[in-house]
């Protein structure tokens, strides 16, 4: 076998029986079809299944407890302790194991600003793990040399399951992070997000802490003038769609760091959702599944490589994997300057909040610690009515930190650059909640977003919002101006408002788990009752 390709030295050899080391693309697709592990779309995509898990496991992931984390990490639902024998215990089986397998290593790096660089080593126990690792973080120049020294070590192992009894897990499938020996253990679980998130989730505790960077979950492009805008929202809000703007440069899709210097993508990759994936309505994406790409768990036909975007047969949460690169308008350095927009983007399947509102600093941080959006019936088993959902900063699950550090330095931002716009859109429901509104058009939502990036909104007139007190635009170009105001819409303008007072109490209740703690200028900002 090529040199190139495995190394015997004693470095990798004793990560497996036979290595694999940054193998190209091709390969990697080559050797996942080799192994019967996936197929071809007839697009040229490499398509696989991820097994019994199609999603993150949030309830089994933990963070080993010690001198380092004790005090520091937000212990709880979501940061759940593990001891340091327990870890160990894991390393150590995971190692035995993977020394018996056939394992695939990569170098690769985590931030786009060199000044913030985190280096990774990951090793998986299947190729086509390794090309989502090639796809989605970034990738040395010469990929062929092995790196001295790596900050950080993934060992992800699908096939090796815990003792929840002997080794502190929850479940047969865990995910470890320890802060101190810089190493995340994956096992149990195929799904291929576990890693990017793991990664995610050392940043949101490294940047904060010791460089005094905000970590973010959130989308990034710029302009042909090179102003830079922010998207913020949960998964169906539309964060990675509006993004992918063809009139505007795309520095990522998911994860990005503001310092004093501008923002930077944490990653070297997209990982889109493909449920419902529309030539028409996303082009960018779906232009992007092409040789290289890595498709989970969609159905194919077996026959002719034809992928059904529709089809949840196997989960609602398919998606696809590729280099930032294959978004034909993405910066070739996914870097930018200060951010001169920022929005945050909700599904409210109620009907009540405007499709588009201009929020002050306090407002800000108040709608940025909420992270507000609602799932509709349809969308996951069990919802048979619109349900609210609430995770802070956007992404809680992925905070080692209290929230109210991200939510701080947030406002230490807008503080500091005045000129910033942050904006609330929804992308959900007007006229009425789901089942009896209508969804506003993506065409209205991007018109919107336009019109606030290249300053239309600037020339209208605002209004307050009588509950949530956020100004709402009262026109806009290419957007019907009934619209704007959603009580207007509604048949009985008194439900409306009782309907808004019902999501008010909801802001209510998930801020009460922060007002303790929380600074006057957010605390001033939440809904109105009078």
């Amino acid at each position: 076998m090529n040199t190139s390709e495995t190394f015997n030295e004693l470095r990798f050899s004793v990560y497996g029986k036979q290595v694999h080391y940054q193998l190209s693309a091709e390969r990697l697709v080559s050797q996942t079809l080799e192994r019967g592990q996936g197929s071809l779309s007839s697009s040229g995509a490499l398509c696989v299944d991820t097994g019994k898990f199609t999603g993150r496991s949030p309830k089994d992931k933990f963070t080993v407890i010690d001198d380092t984390t004790r005090d520091t990490v937000d212990w709880g639902d979501v940061n759940r302790p593990i001891s340091q024998a327990h870890f160990y215990g894991l390393y150590s089986k995971m190692r035995a194991y993977l020394a018996e397998k056939e394992v695939w290593i990569r170098d690769a790096y985590a931030c786009a600003d060199a000044r913030y660089g985190l280096s990774i080593r990951i090793v998986n126990e299947t190729p086509w793990a390794n090309l989502f690792c090639y796809n989605l973080f970034l990738r040395p120049e010469q990929e062929n040399m092995p790196a001295e020294e790596t900050e950080w070590l993934i060992l992800q192992a699908p096939g090796f399951e815990a003792d929840p009894e002997t080794d502190g897990t929850r479940a047969r499938n865990f995910t470890v992070v320890n802060f101190t020996s810089k190493i995340i253990l994956i096992g149990g679980t195929a799904y291929t997000g576990e890693m990017k998130k793991g990664i995610f989730s050392v940043l949101n505790y490294i940047l904060p802490v010791e460089r005094g960077v905000l970590s973010m979950h959130c989308s990034a492009n710029e302009g042909p003038d090179g102003d830079v805008s922010l998207f913020f929202g949960l998964s169906g809000t539309g964060k990675t769609t509006l993004s992918a703007d063809a009139s505007r440069a795309l520095i990522g899709d998911d994860e990005h760091g503001w310092s004093d210097e501008g923002v930077f993508n944490f990653e070297g990759g997209c990982y889109a959702k493909a449920i419902d994936l529309n030539p028409e309505k996303e082009p960018e994406i779906f232009g992007a599944i092409k040789p290289g790409a890595l498709l989970e768990n969609l159905v194919v036909n077996a026959a002719t490589g034809e992928v059904d975007f529709s089809d949840t047969g196997k989960t609602e949460n398919t998606r696809v994997a590729y280099p930032i690169d294959f978004i034909n308008n993405a910066k070739t350095l996914s870097v930018g300057g200060t951010p001169k927009n920022i929005f945050f983007l909700t599904c409210d399947a109620f009907g009540i909040l405007p499709p588009i509102s201009k929020l002050d600093k306090g407002q800000a941080m108040y709608h940025f610690i909420s992270g507000y959006t609602a799932k509709v019936a349809g969308t996951e088993m069990g919802v048979s009515e619109p349900q609210s959902t609430f995770s802070a900063c956007f992404g809680r699950v992925f905070l080692p930190l209290h929230p109210l550090k991200y939510a701080e330095l947030l406002g230490k931002k807008l503080e500091e650059n005045p000129a910033i716009n942050v904006w609330l859109v929804n992308t959900g429901w007007i006229g009425g909640a789901f089942g009896t509104g209508n969804r506003i058009s993506l065409k209205y939502t991007r018109a919107l977003i336009a019109a606030a990036m290249n300053g239309a909104l600037e020339k209208v007139a605002f209004e307050s919002h009588p509950v949530f007190k956020f100004a709402v635009p009262q026109a806009c170009p290419n957007v019907p101006e009934e619209i704007l105001n959603p009580r207007d819409l509604w048949e009985d303008v008194n439900l409306y408002d009782q309907k808004a007072a019902d999501l008010a109490l909801l802001f209510e209740d998930h801020f009460s788990n922060y007002a303790g703690q929380a600074s006057e200028v957010i605390k001033e900002a939440a809904p109105s009752f009078v």
